[in-house]
């Protein structure tokens, strides 16, 4: 059974490269949400294997997104993407849960390489 994927980026751009990447590695995309509230409702309702999560959306920051989604009991692994690729950023990512930090901009290969290493 293929891995389920809710992708949350504002950028229409950024979430259909990522989904044309994660679904042709075999991925199902369940979801797309532009910003957190979404993001948020989607997370909860899919209960998704795998999230991809922008840090900077327009309503709210990727950090804040992951503590609820962590609040509210949602499972979810969480990859991290954003543009903002600062040591102490990458670091406060990685200590509220997120399973990985990638800094755009990145390749769909090392994308995919990313996923399948913390999915397997």
């Amino acid at each position: 059974m293929s891995k389920e994927v809710l992708v949350v980026d504002d950028s229409i751009y950024m979430r259909s490269l990522i989904k044309t990447a994660l679904s042709g590695a075999g991925y199902n995309v369940v979801g797309e949400a532009e910003n957190g509230e979404q993001a948020i409702d989607l997370a909860i309702d899919l209960q998704p294997d795998l999230i991809t999560l922008d840090n900077i959306l327009p309503d709210m920051m990727g950090f804040e997104i992951l503590k609820v989604l962590r609040e509210e009991g949602v499972e979810s692994t969480v990859i991290m993407i954003s543009a903002v690729g600062q040591q102490t950023v990458v670091n406060k990512g990685l200590s509220l849960g997120a399973a990985e930090y990638i800094v755009k901009p990145f390749t769909e290969e090392d994308l995919v390489n990313v996923v399948n290493k913390v999915m397997s």
